[in-house]
């Protein structure tokens, strides 16, 4: 049985004895109907598309709304056949309208002479505008409050990041926002990529009326933890060797990004890189370790490079061989 339903001509087959079948039962109806008189019926057909007639290319119309509801009475079957079968429409024509605001009434076309129709709503109050196109710049955005403790949105990019927005001259000069708003759940800690619908809006924050391509957007959002740039501050350990004198110490990076709990993190004045001075001898470039302060859990960077100014000193090898000198005739005086 299934296979013999599954076989397009049975499927062929059942659409036209349906077809047939309303034919019948419609014909049959409008026959009783006429032998025993007129009798009516009402039904309202919801959501019918309303059609624009108009020089789309240059002009932009508000007011229209999408849909209308349409309320049909008349024969029975006749009501029956129009609301399953729907080969009526709904239409303004402003083809004929100038730039400005109008009261248009929406015509109908299609419907039977026995039928009585009232479309609601029956007239609307439209704007023609001129219509033009400009680029934009989304703006990501992103309730801070989503994110985990103790973590930070480093950065939104949208992809693209420019978007083209279609409607009338006035509403588009009225445009201050064009943003792509990420949604989630509470205590976000890791990076994500997102997909968000573009919303345009005017200072007061009211959607506009456009068109927008594309409609929606990619947007990477970077997740890291709480951060800080602080200052890189010498500590010299050791003890500088003899005949070594350091005149000047610098430091490269001067700044440096620590990571760690805000509450950690916000009390620190900077981070200490302890140089060991007895490395260096001669003026030039030498790599040290920065110290991780206490409760911290990355730095940006672990060594950094120290830049010295230094020069050696020749050991007086004179003045040496005269202390040697002078201590043995010493011991050979005092040895007589």
């Amino acid at each position: 049985m299934d296979k013999l339903f599954d076989s397009p001509w049975m499927l062929r087959l059942t659409a036209l004895f349906l077809a047939a079948a309303l034919f019948l039962y419609v014909q049959t109806e409008e026959k009783r109907e006429n032998e025993n008189g007129a009798s009516t019926e009402t039904d309202v057909i919801t959501n019918v598309p309303l059609e624009v007639y108009y020089d789309e290319d240059n002009l932009f119309v508000t007011g229209l709304p999408e849909t209308v509801d349409v309320k049909i009475s008349g024969p029975p079957a006749i009501v029956l056949k129009t609301k399953l079968e729907k080969d009526f429409k709904v239409f303004v024509d402003l083809n004929a309208l100038l730039i400005g605001e109008h009261s248009v009434t929406i015509q109908s076309e299609n419907f039977s002479e026995k039928l009585n129709v009232s479309i609601e709503p029956r007239t609307v109050n439209v704007e023609i505008e001129e219509k033009i196109t400009e680029e934009f710049r989304i703006e990501p955005e992103m309730n801070k409050r989503l994110v985990a403790e103790d973590f930070i949105i480093n950065s939104m990019i949208a992809n693209p990041s420019r978007v083209t927005i279609t409607g009338a001259k006035s509403v588009i000069d009225s445009i201050s926002y064009v943003k792509a708003t990420i949604t989630g759940d509470k205590g976000i800690n890791k990076s994500f990529d997102q997909e968000a619908t573009v919303k345009v809006l005017d200072r007061d924050l009211n959607k506009l009326d456009v068109r927008v391509s594309p409609e929606k957007v990619k947007v990477k959002v970077e997740i890291n933890e709480y951060s800080r740039e602080l200052p890189i501050t010498i500590k010299e350990i050791g003890k500088v060797k003899d005949g070594v004198t350091i005149e000047h110490l610098s430091v490269e990076p001067s700044k440096i990004t620590i990571y760690g709990p805000k509450a950690t993190i916000d009390v620190l004045e900077n981070v200490v890189v302890e140089v060991d001075v007895s490395t260096i001898t001669e003026s030039g470039s030498y790599d040290f370790a920065v110290a991780l302060p206490t409760g911290a859990t990355k730095l940006s960077q672990e060594k950094v490079i120290i830049h010295a100014d230094a020069y050696s000193e020749p050991v007086d090898t004179e003045d040496t061989d005269n202390e040697v000198e002078s201590d043995s005739n010493i011991n050979d005086s005092e040895g007589n």
